[in-house]
């Protein structure tokens, strides 16, 4: 696909307050870990994640999502009343009807044209999400779009860690499987995507290619407990790991081949955020510098569908996206999917 008259107009975002570290995960493991002859540090050890944050509980999507699209907004003079396009993009929803979006555009006061609705895919979501609208305002039905999401993980990671306090038979290979949702974290995001003519920004979604590898499809799945009071998931995080760089690095090649890059024509890489592990392993797979990386996974976690614009977003307030260069936007989710997109500051 390719964009030449899709602007990125705004970023937003926000985060929750309050920090928990992973050393305070672990020490809610203690009898596991005793139990296991586990110590902790395991965890930030294996992940590079020192921390993350996450709502108060019940918190809803919608109220963080807007709270994210307000900061975005705010960043630009655009009209809201000439927004045609409102996404939901996360995992979490308020509930499973209406769509989250309606919520979310019902308190930013968008303009009855202005179709909503809810769209999830994992952690690609979000980027998934971002081509829906630029395909659209690249053919004209619309001069503006807005993508949101509010992801909480919290509930995720408390259930976690009760299911593996009350196993009575836990095992390493538990911890194992466990470990990915150990890392969840929370936050919101939000992207304003305008026509070029209407555009007050420079920065310029060019385009972007996707690539399907769903035969990884169980090596990563989430669900609503057998006891029904929360959510569990399961992962094999190292064949993750691995299946995923394989499928990357084929997107990558496709990227480059779409939009006539050539991999040093490059200039910044923002990618989903996993962990320590994870990043090494995929840059070093399509040959980039960690210099060109802007990691926010240390301080956060990984906030799903959230991580990469958050990202985005914080790595431009802090300098690392000056204008005139080329950035790569490295998406990815469980299913598998992968999805790059290339703009230029």
């Amino acid at each position: 696909m390719r964009f030449d008259h899709v602007h990125l107009e705004a970023f937003g975002h926000a985060l929750p307050e309050q920090s928990t570290s992973s050393e305070e995960l672990e020490e809610q493991l203690l009898p596991v870990y005793e139990k296991l002859g586990l110590s902790v540090g395991r965890l930030e050890l294996m992940s590079g994640i020192r921390e993350r944050r996450f709502w108060p509980e019940g918190t809803r999507s919608s109220t963080v999502a807007l709270r994210a699209a307000e900061a975005a907004l705010s960043r630009t003079s655009f009209d809201r009343e000439r927004i045609g396009l409102l996404i939901h993009s996360s995992v979490c929803k308020d509930f499973l009807e209406p769509a989250t979006a309606s919520v979310v555009h019902g308190a930013l006061g968008l303009p009855p044209a202005c179709t909503a609705f809810d769209m999830s895919n994992a952690c690609l979501g979000f980027v998934n999400a971002m081509t829906v609208v630029a395909r659209a305002i690249e053919s004209g039905d619309i001069e503006a779009g807005l993508v949101v999401a509010g992801e909480d993980g919290g509930p995720l990671v408390r259930k976690t860690i009760q299911s593996l306090v009350q196993d009575p038979g836990v095992k390493r290979s538990d911890i194992k499987t466990a470990y990915a949702s150990l890392t969840i974290a929370s936050g919101a995001a939000a992207c304003l995507l305008t026509r070029d003519d209407v555009s007050s920004s420079p920065r310029r979604l060019t385009g972007g290619t996707s690539l399907a590898g769903t035969e990884h499809v169980g090596l990563c799945q989430g669900d609503h407990a057998s006891t029904g009071d929360g959510m569990l998931m399961e992962t094999d995080s190292e064949a993750l790991m691995h299946a995923g760089t394989e499928l990357a690095t084929r997107t990558w090649g496709r990227l480059l081949e779409e939009l006539s890059w050539r991999a040093e024509d490059v200039d910044r890489v923002i990618c989903h955020q996993i962990g320590a592990a994870h990043r090494k392993n995929l840059l070093g797979a399509l040959g980039l510098g960690l210099d060109m990386d802007y990691p926010t996974f240390q301080r956060l976690g990984n906030m799903g569908s959230v991580s990469l614009p958050l990202t985005f977003d914080q790595a431009e307030q802090a300098g690392h996206l000056p204008p005139g260069l080329r950035v790569a936007l490295l998406g990815i989710g469980s299913g598998l999917h992968c999805c790059m997109l290339g703009v230029e500051t």
